[in-house]
């Protein structure tokens, strides 16, 4: 199973571009899709797969909490 994590674009420069994920921070390659900083993305494997909504974003990310929790 492969697993995308939601997370927000801090930077971008050129393509690759630095996203926070709750006070960590990778740098991911951009070129698949167009970011902007603010943008929340989705992250897989080191590049960013597509952009989203902040409410599906949330959803997500409390969706991870549960399962940790369980």
């Amino acid at each position: 199973m492969c697993v995308a994590l939601p997370g927000t674009v801090l930077s971008v420069n050129g393509n690759r571009a630095k996203v926070g994920f709750h006070g960590n921070e990778i740098d991911a390659q951009a070129g698949l899709v167009s970011v902007k900083p603010g943008d929340r993305v989705l992250v897989h494997a080191g590049c960013i797969i597509q952009t989203m909504p902040d409410e599906q974003a949330d959803e997500v990310e409390e969706m991870f909490r549960l399962i940790e929790d369980l």
